[in-house]
């Protein structure tokens, strides 16, 4: 059962909307191979807006991926934010599915 979350909410400075949302369609793969990661939805919310969303067992599988490759990406594409992404830690109350 997932017990714990990370909400990310990503704004995008003008004219790297794409670049942005390339970037989350192909770090799919990379979040496909962390064990701990039980889902992981990269959301479009808004023109210029876009989150992640994404469940852990506990939170040893939580801070596993927030050391991993696509958090270190977040990190180093600092050009693309017109604010610094806001990661938000979640606990999972309720959940139907995973």
């Amino acid at each position: 059962m997932v017990k714990v979350a990370l909400l990310v909410r990503l704004e995008v400075k003008p004219g790297h909307e794409q670049t942005v949302a390339d970037f989350l369609a192909g770090a799919l793969p990379i979040v496909e191979a962390e064990p701990a990661t039980t889902t992981w939805y990269a959301l479009r919310l808004g023109p210029s807006t876009f989150g992640i969303f994404d469940t852990f067992p506990d939170e040893a599988g939580r801070k596993a991926h927030l050391a991993g490759q696509v958090a270190a990406a977040l990190g180093t594409h600092a050009d693309l934010w017109a604010s610094p992404p806001q990661i938000e830690m979640v606990e999972i109350l309720a959940s139907k599915g995973a």
